[in-house]
């Protein structure tokens, strides 16, 4: 995993705010640590949610995110999958077009 960090700033309800404050009282861990642990775990269950999976492989196939966008979400071998079925498709499309 990489070590260099990127700022971000967003805005939450108070109540969201505050559980997380609560929680990361309880761990000993700082409010950025729990939020980052809870987005980790997010990303990692939606990369095996499968509607969710397709429409990120949606995106990918209508060029609304890179190869690398798409690695990053669904992991190395399933984007190696996915961007050899785009590559099917364009080709399939082509021939079709041309009337081969």
């Amino acid at each position: 995993m990489s070590t260099e960090k990127k700022r971000v700033q967003f805005r939450a309800p108070n109540r969201l705010i505050d559980r997380a404050d609560a929680l990361a009282a309880v761990l000993g861990e700082d409010r950025t640590d729990v939020l980052v642990t809870a987005l980790r775990e997010y990303l990692q269950d939606a990369a095996h949610d499968d509607t969710l999976v397709q429409e990120i492989a949606a995106a990918y196939y209508d060029d609304e995110i890179t190869f690398e966008q798409l690695k990053a979400l669904v992991g190395a071998e399933e984007a190696a999958n996915l961007r050899v079925l785009k590559q099917q498709l364009d080709e399939d499309f082509i021939d079709e077009v041309a009337g081969v």
